[in-house]
């Protein structure tokens, strides 16, 4: 029989009390009262947070919107139909994020980051809030640095700089995206990033958008975040927030960012109808009524950062689709006054044959020629008067040019070949020396005598003789940003060299009116 020492099972028990913890797990979970439509009430989440992430059964997620007295009201993301009455629902106690990194770039991911592309999971570090507060006043600095778009007409019309919010509007099938794409496409090679928000789209239009910026070589610099049509209102709700939230690490890593949402309208649209479902009261057109606060706070992130922060930007350039070119109503309203401008593209003109189908008369910019190199403003200066004016006179001339005096026809004859040269083909973007060329020679009345048909092979055949012959003279305009006198003379002696050659050139019917 064993000895047994009592002083030594004494001392093995206190040991182990000694070491004994107690840990208790403490989660708050509340319960499902109702669920329906992608909207679930729950009970027993007291202390709850506005826009925390709620956990629920089957793997979804939810992001809490309503806090009342004895309920939550959260709208569900991802696949809902499994969630049922009486289900327990866990508190994360994180706000609602998104992942960003440099891992992003290139991918097409849904607004929760979660990859579309199937190129494997999208691997990042940090996460950013959906929802954070816009740079104060003493943080930014005035935009001043052009974002070149490639866009003759935008270019010299309707400056974009960094940091600044400019609305893209018209009816639906006008060339709003078109105009996103060419932009993106303008950044090869340069220090933008760009992000292509969709929101309620087709699929196969973001497979398309998807496929051309591929083609193009621009999704090494881009990302692409997509909420379609098929997707829950949820998603198309958090959809821009969450690309501006990727824009965001690259604006605070003194970077350059750039945000396409395509488009707001859709997303007030989704607003509306998760705010209806939580019961809000609605407002005018049955919004809610801080539908005008939804995309103030979106947009006021765009903002070019002061020196100490580091000088990045983060650009806006926000779509909104109009029903029968209506920008007086709400939507478009609310969204025409936060923007710093916007580009009115108009049905008329693009069933004419204008492409882009910009509107000189109602497109503003109100940074102006702080976003516009010295040269472009140099050359432009008048171009967007001349274009409005044109419009006017040309209104007028309808009834029969017989009767009008020599200015006014010499006006309507010189505004019919500006409309020409600002014409550009899509996916065709043109670099800022070149379009100051054009301009200057369209300015200067090099367009004057040639026929209106002619403007178009003019443009064509212009570029390569002056890259051939004066090649000096793109690399000075690219360099010094400006046109001095020595560079005066070079343009007047190129530009008349050219028009020798493009005389000699042109076919018997031209020739002949140029020769009258």
């Amino acid at each position: 029989m064993a000895n047994i020492k009592a002083d030594e099972i004494t001392q093995i028990l206190r040991e182990q009390i000694e070491n004994y913890q107690q840990t208790v797990a403490v989660e708050e979970v509340g319960s499902v009262i109702s669920v329906g439509d992608g909207i679930a009430r729950i009970h027993g989440l007291d202390r709850c947070m506005a826009g925390e992430m709620l956990e629920f059964p089957q793997g979804v997620f939810g992001i809490a919107l309503n806090l009342e007295e004895d309920q939550v009201g959260a709208v569900l993301l991802g696949d809902y139909t499994e969630i049922r009455e009486g289900d327990t629902v866990k508190r994360t106690k994180k706000i609602m994020s998104v992942p960003i990194g440099e891992a992003l770039i290139g991918r097409v991911v849904n607004p929760l980051g979660q990859p579309l592309d199937g190129k494997g999971p999208v691997t990042t570090e940090q996460r950013n809030p959906l929802e954070r507060l816009a740079p104060g006043v003493v943080d930014r600095q005035p935009v001043r640095e052009p974002l070149q778009t490639g866009i003759k007409a935008i270019d010299s019309m309707i400056p974009i700089g960094r940091g600044q919010r400019e609305l893209i509007i018209g009816d639906r099938q006008t060339g709003k995206t078109a105009i996103i794409l060419d932009t993106i496409i303008n950044q090869r090679g340069g220090d933008m990033i760009c992000i292509y928000c969709a929101i309620g789209q087709k699929r196969s239009t973001i497979a398309q958008v998807v496929k051309t910026l591929t083609d193009y070589g621009a999704m090494d610099y881009s990302i692409v975040v997509a909420a379609s049509a098929t997707e829950p209102a949820t998603m198309q709700y958090i959809a821009p927030f969450a690309a501006c939230a990727m824009g965001e690490y690259f604006r605070d890593s003194k970077r350059h960012a750039i945000c396409f949402y395509d488009d707001l309208s859709k997303h007030a649209q989704s607003y509306r109808e998760i705010s209806l479902l939580l019961r809000r009261p609605p407002g005018r057109e049955a919004f809610p009524g801080d539908v005008f606060f939804l995309h103030s706070r979106l947009l006021e992130r765009a903002a070019k950062l002061n020196d100490k922060l580091g000088a990045g930007s983060l650009t806006a350039l926000p779509v909104i689709e109009t029903q029968a070119g209506d920008v007086s109503a709400y939507i478009p309203t609310n969204v025409i006054s936060i923007t710093d401008g916007q580009i009115y593209l108009e049905a008329d003109l693009f069933n004419a044959g204008q492409r882009p189908a910009i509107n000189a008369g109602i497109s503003v910019s109100r940074v102006g020629g702080n976003a516009q190199i010295k040269a472009m403003r140099q050359v432009a200066g008048t171009l967007r008067l001349d274009m409005a004016q044109f419009r006017d006179l040309a209104a007028f001339a309808q009834f029969g040019t017989d009767q009008l005096d020599k200015t006014t026809q010499a006006q309507l004859a010189r505004g019919q070949r500006l409309v020409e040269i600002l014409k550009q083909d899509q996916y065709q973007p043109l670099s800022v020396e070149k379009q100051v060329l054009l301009i200057y020679a369209g300015g200067n009345r090099y367009l004057d005598d040639i026929d209106v048909s002619e403007c178009a092979r003019f443009e064509r055949e212009l570029y390569p003789f002056i890259e051939t012959n004066y090649p000096d003279i793109l690399k000075t305009i690219r360099e010094k940003k400006q046109i001095d006198d020595p560079l005066k003379e070079q343009l007047k002696k190129a530009l008349d060299a050219f028009k020798e050659t493009f005389r000699a050139t042109a076919p018997p019917k031209a020739a002949a009116v140029q020769a009258n």
